[in-house]
């Protein structure tokens, strides 16, 4: 017999990873009989499956969003256990509140599958831990060089300049639902900022949770205020899902000050199309550098990328003798909402 090959661990299927060994699916975009999910968001965390093993934090975040039928059966982890004879484990990685990579180990290999991942402080998680692998699974949602995300405090700085530069005009963030609002709220927190925000009702409950599990967001208001109070609503910063923008809602407040924090807000072009005024560059995700720095540091024997920008990150292993494959696997973007 052969040594053991990666494959008989995990291989990319249309519903997702899967572990032959284990009969288990990571993160499947298809309702499958036994999942592992990394984190919450609707791209990686979906309903339907018969069973769910995920972070406390990430089973009550689908329930929140899927209702408590969500599957039909779920189960926090808690350490290592065993699934069909795969040592599984949860780490955290940094990308939004209970995400988690998945230590997989059997067969004498290590695999990790880090889900969507984040090296830079984030006030509303726990931080990413390098955890030693032989195969490490990776996103590549920013893997261009020209990716490089600046500072976040000093993206935040840049709002509470606009909002003394224009304190007649309410500031609108656009701002994804799980993670994204928390963590603006939580770096504005920190930039000294101690008036009530206000937030969208899609907003609220996520909010409310991350509250419960000890994330101090403060004065947090409801922005379901009728027309008279959002037009009346002077120096005041408002976080909303971005599909708000293209509602009705967004209509009630006077010459609002459209802001956007994304990763993504670092392409002018996008910003524009949105109609963006003030383009927020925050991102939960890797950017260039911390990718390429977070594989040298764990140094795999190989690594395979499942979704985003994979040619020159397959360049850059070529240039470093690094071993890596494109996985290519369908469904995972960032948030919708």
């Amino acid at each position: 017999m052969g040594e053991p090959a990666f494959e008989d661990i995990l291989i990319p299927r249309p519903e997702g990873l899967y572990c032959p060994v284990g009969d288990f699916y990571v993160d499947p975009v298809r309702p499958v009989a036994k999942a592992l999910i990394t984190h919450g968001h609707a791209d990686h965390a979906r309903s339907g499956h018969g069973a769910v093993l995920a972070s406390q934090q990430t089973l009550d975040i689908m329930a929140i969003r899927y209702g408590e039928d969500f599957a039909k059966s779920r189960q926090a982890v808690d350490g290592p256990v065993e699934v069909n004879g795969v040592t599984v484990s949860f780490h955290p990685a940094g990308h939004v509140l209970g995400s988690c990579q998945i230590r997989l180990e059997a067969k004498g290999m290590v695999a990790v599958v880090s889900g969507d991942y984040s090296r830079v402080a984030n006030p509303a998680c726990a931080p990413f831990e390098p955890v030693p692998c032989d195969l490490f699974i990776t996103e590549a949602t920013f893997a261009l060089p020209v990716f490089k995300h600046p500072d976040p405090a000093d993206e935040i700085a840049k709002l509470l300049a606009s909002v003394r530069a224009f304190p007649e005009r309410p500031h609108l963030i656009g701002a994804y639902a799980l993670g994204k609002a928390q963590r603006v709220i939580m770096l504005l927190r920190e930039a000294g900022y101690d008036a009530p925000i206000y937030v969208h009702g899609a907003l609220q409950r996520l909010s409310d949770y991350h509250i419960e599990q000890g994330v101090p967001l403060g004065d947090l208001r409801p922005a379901t205020m009728d027309k008279a109070e959002a037009r009346a609503l002077r120096e005041a910063i408002v976080i909303s899902p971005p599909s708000a923008f293209a509602s009705p809602w967004v209509q009630r407040f006077a010459d609002p000050v459209i802001g956007f924090a994304s990763g993504w807000m670092q392409i002018r072009a996008r910003a524009r199309q949105r109609g963006v005024e003030l383009p927020l560059i925050i991102s939960d995700h890797v950017d260039w550098p911390d990718l390429t720095a977070t594989i040298q540091e764990i140094d795999p024997g190989e690594f395979w990328i499942t979704h985003g920008r994979d040619d020159a990150l397959m360049r850059w292993a070529e240039l470093n003798q690094r071993r890596a494959r494109p996985l290519h696997l369908v469904g995972y973007e960032e948030e919708p909402e």
